[in-house]
């Protein structure tokens, strides 16, 4: 499945495969945020994380952004119909064992079961934690990759071939070798690792999930149809999504 972060570009089919959400269809993410006690201006201070021909490797400064600005900026990744009634919603980390193995053992589960029949989507929003020291560049090159239509397959190659990378002093040339691998054009590949490009909306997708309250990957919230709250859940394998998605379809 190919990447669409703002305007989906591709068929109908693609389209309904990786759309978005609307900012106007995400009420009850607005009330999510008003859950979590989030008022005003946030301010972001965080180090600038490299220039042209130094990847960005770690978190930028977004300065001063209001919630709603902060939420258009954190593009979760929709895998799946962007009409789906039930939302699962991912906070994870590339670097994170956990998150491989809902990557590796959950996500065809859950693709299976609910995704691929259209009554779920999942949405992945970047939080890379400060102690893992590839994570950022990592959601950085999955995102250089969706610049390619191809954010979901380069996304499960990572997961693939974590214990590879993260045992890396420099994981870069892992990634642009993988992107090789998985049929992408190298050359703007690498122009996009070797920038800050993406720093900022990854920045933003680890500055919400903290708003939310995430503290660990990955961590998992699912939202049934309508504007009311999502529900965060005390775990991430399948038998827990699976309780959550049924309670609400009983509802």
């Amino acid at each position: 499945m190919g990447l669409s972060r703002s305007n989906f570009p591709g068929s109908e089919e693609m389209t309904k495969k990786n759309k978005a959400p609307s900012p106007s269809g995400l009420k009850w993410f607005y009330a999510l945020l008003a859950g979590a006690a989030v008022g005003g201006a946030v301010w972001v201070a965080l180090s600038l994380g490299g220039g042209r021909g130094k990847p960005a490797s770690e978190p930028v400064d977004l300065g001063e952004i209001a919630d709603q600005e902060l939420v258009d900026l954190a593009q979760g990744i929709v895998y799946g119909d962007p009409d789906a009634p039930v939302t699962i919603m991912e906070f994870g980390d590339y670097q994170c064992p956990a998150c491989g193995q809902f990557a590796q053992l959950v996500k065809p589960r859950l693709d299976l079961t609910y995704i691929e029949t259209g009554q779920a989507k999942l949405v992945f929003h970047d939080f890379p934690l400060a102690s893992h020291a590839h994570s950022f560049l990592a959601a950085r090159a999955v995102r250089c990759a969706g610049d390619q239509d191809s954010y979901f397959e380069y996304h499960d190659a990572v997961f693939g071939t974590q214990r590879e990378w993260a045992r890396l002093r420099d994981a870069a040339g892992h990634f642009v070798d993988l992107a090789e691998e998985t049929g992408l054009d190298a050359n703007p590949f690498r122009g996009c690792l070797e920038s800050d490009q993406h720093a900022d909306v990854v920045t933003a997708n680890l500055r919400l999930g903290q708003l939310l309250g995430v503290a660990g990957t990955p961590t998992i919230f699912v939202h049934h149809g309508g504007s009311g709250p999502a529900q965060r859940l005390g775990g991430f394998q399948f038998l827990d999504i699976q309780r959550a998605i049924e309670a609400g379809g009983a509802n």
